[in-house]
């Protein structure tokens, strides 16, 4: 394959935009759709992987000028992983590994001595970041409340004439399993962590 791995610029954002929707499409985040790129406040490392002119994958990574500013773990300088995406046509053909790698080297000049990347319970996209080094060192659930049983008793308002019907949150317990019954769509957010 015709691989270049470039940094992002700004004529490539709906390209940018594009190939994340499509890439997490099949996967535990097919509703995390963004309308424009995001922008960090921290040094970063933003890069496109391009083949014959089109955007097939991409990689931010925001590092840390304080330890534990942006990161999970406060023991030296990280960085996030906010999106790593491949567009679904060029999957399975090394273009993450690159990405990566690319990352990675480009690190360096941010004194970034690891990496951190969160992801849900997509067996694949697991399996990626452990042949690629990373070790998952914390989790917790993803929890929608997406429907009128599911909200009764959870949520109210204060507002008169206002009654929440969905929520998005976050549940840190140890009885995931009730959590699992109580619930339709639960996700399990992980976390992990590769040194460079």
């Amino acid at each position: 394959m015709d691989l270049m791995i470039r940094p992002y610029e700004r004529r490539d954002e709906k390209a940018w935009l594009e190939c994340r929707v499509l890439s997490f499409l099949q996967t535990a985040y097919f509703d995390d759709v963004l309308q424009s790129k995001p922008h960090y406040d921290n040094p970063s490392i933003e890069l496109v992987a391009e083949s014959r002119g089109r955007i097939v994958g991409l990689i931010d990574v925001e590092g840390e000028l304080t330890p534990g500013s942006i990161c999970f773990r406060p023991e030296g300088l990280g960085g996030v992983i906010w999106n790593l995406a491949v567009h679904p046509e060029y999957q399975r053909q090394g273009v993450g590994k690159e990405l990566l790698l690319a990352a990675e080297s480009s690190a360096k000049d941010l004194s970034v001595t690891r990496f951190e990347a969160w992801t849900r319970d997509d067996p694949g996209t697991k399996a990626w970041y452990e042949r690629s080094g990373f070790t998952e060192i914390y989790s917790y659930l993803h929890v929608y409340i997406d429907e009128a049983d599911e909200a009764q008793g959870i949520l109210s308002s204060t507002v008169d004439h206002l009654k929440v019907m969905r929520s998005f949150a976050h549940y840190t317990g140890t009885d995931r399993d009730d959590i699992r019954r109580r619930f339709r769509r639960v996700h399990e957010c992980r976390l992990y962590e590769r040194e460079l």
